[in-house]
């Protein structure tokens, strides 16, 4: 049995207010773009899930439900993925995720792609406690577009993707307490899968050990 996870709001509805039920079997065609009605979609691990839902369904004080899913599958990077045919079978406690383990979340995702070594010691610093001033987040955020702008990198490169995720990084870093900081957590996390293959469920595990 193949397991994922599944958020939805409190009446148990998701995107286009379509509803589920415990113990029900749904079942799509499994055709087309993974944000298609064509997909029932998941995640691959609860904490994923919840780190992503600011960028994806924006879902308010979320339920989480695990799920029995089979059939045809497409999966997006690791962000999220889709089965053809899915069923809940269990409610399961909603992880709790912290404005600085947000932050985590995105530095690290990040790090995966970003290996310029002046961002890499702020954001190292960043990690340990050693330096979380708006200050040097502000800097690093500006050094990164000046060094990225000067080499000219285009919009459809990996280099950019690897660019954009430490801009949002840097930028939820320089203020991490606004409401903003759990978008740009899920935006650092798109881009560095962009750019290449990281391992989210690792990061995101690492991302609560504060």
């Amino acid at each position: 049995m193949k397991i994922a996870y599944k958020l939805t709001n409190s009446k148990m509805r998701t995107y286009y207010e379509f509803q589920w039920e415990l113990g029900k079997w749904y079942k799509t065609t499994g055709e087309g773009g993974l944000c298609s009605p064509s997909w029932l979609y998941f995640y691959s691990d609860p904490l994923v899930g919840m780190f992503m839902n600011p960028d994806h369904s924006n879902i308010k004080n979320p339920r989480l439900f695990r799920a029995e899913v089979e059939g045809k599958f497409l999966d997006n990077n690791g962000l999220k993925c889709g089965y053809s045919r899915a069923r809940l079978i269990e409610e399961l406690p909603v992880p709790q995720i912290s404005p600085v383990q947000r932050v985590r979340f995105a530095i690290l995702c990040a790090k995966e792609v970003y290996k310029r070594k002046e961002w890499n010691k702020w954001a190292n610093n960043w990690l340990s406690g050693k330096d979380r001033t708006k200050k040097s987040a502000a800097i690093a955020e500006s050094a990164v577009i000046a060094v990225e702008s000067a080499v000219q990198i285009t919009v459809q490169s990996t280099a950019q993707s690897a660019f954009c995720a430490v801009q949002s990084a840097a930028s939820i870093a320089s203020a991490f307490c606004t409401g903003k900081s759990a978008k740009n957590a899920a935006k650092s996390a798109f881009f560095a899968t962009k750019s290449k293959k990281i391992d989210l469920i690792k990061i995101a595990q690492k991302a609560m050990k504060e």
